[in-house]
């Protein structure tokens, strides 16, 4: 049985994934490959999850597209928003303008585009919304 290909927004998923957890500034900040889809019921703190997306239609005359929001988390109960902050910077440079190769589609660009720092839990936990663009074409 041939398996299905990955479809291009859980592509680019992955070559998000991966990159993250393959940077050793991010792994050292967050003291581990802590580079979550979904997180382990009792995660160790600190880490990264990859969230909420928002998929549209991006194709032209002649090339098909998509652009996406994506959304990651950060998560910290240490340092207060120092570590928090520095997780994530660290993310943003992994990822602003990443030359990622997700299967099956062609990596226009990936940019940086807001941050939201919150304390959450009576602030014993501080929660970092980062919010990218990326657009591809796919095959």
């Amino acid at each position: 049985m041939v398996e299905p290909a990955e479809s291009p927004p859980l592509a680019l998923r992955r070559a998000i994934h991966d990159a993250l957890a393959a940077d050793a500034g991010l792994i050292a900040l967050l003291g581990g490959t802590r580079v979550y889809d979904l997180p382990p019921p009792s995660p160790d703190f600190s880490y990264v999850t990859l969230g909420e997306a928002q998929v549209s239609d991006w194709s032209t005359a002649t090339e098909r597209g998509e652009e996406h929001r994506l959304t990651l988390h950060v998560w910290s109960r240490q340092g207060g928003h120092r570590e928090v902050h520095a997780i994530a910077e660290q993310v943003q440079q992994v990822l602003h303008d990443a030359e990622l190769a997700p299967a099956g589609a062609h990596l226009v660009n990936l940019r940086f585009t807001s941050a939201e720092i919150r304390r959450e839990q009576a602030g014993r936990l501080h929660h970092c919304l980062l919010r990218f663009r990326a657009v591809i074409e796919t095959e």
